[in-house]
């Protein structure tokens, strides 16, 4: 099977697990939190983390660089969601919350940064 094939399917394998446990993650957060913008965020933040601990496991193990098309792109991909992300900043906005549209926006990027960062770490020492 031609390598561009054999990575479409892993990152689709990956995926269907990935966007399932999104959806029932937010969906299971939306009547314990005010916003379900706080369960996208939740989501975002465990996939920032998983993301950097794939890609420091691919890089300081040399763990086969499949594995980051199946588990990195495809179910933490799909378990990351910027297009939900980007809707809800934007329905804040019309709803006349910049301020909450601003924090989520802000805490978004900070925690998924630093998730990233402590994933990445914890990679690194394997």
């Amino acid at each position: 099977m031609a390598g561009s094939a054999l990575e479409a399917l892993l990152v689709g394998f990956g995926a269907i697990p990935g966007a399932w446990l999104r959806l029932k993650t937010v969906n299971h957060f939306e009547p314990m939190v005010p916003k379900k913008h706080w369960g996208t965020f939740v989501v975002n933040v465990i996939a920032c983390f998983g993301l950097g601990l794939v890609l420091a496991l691919v890089q300081s193990c040399s763990a086969n660089p499949r594995l980051a098309m199946l588990i990195g792109v495809g179910f933490f991909g799909s378990l990351s969601t910027f297009s939900t992300f980007a809707v809800e900043l934007l329905n804040e906005l019309r709803s006349g919350r910049p301020f909450v549209s601003l924090v989520l926006a802000l805490t978004s990027i900070v925690f998924g940064l630093c998730a990233a960062g402590a994933g990445y770490g914890l990679g690194s020492y394997a």
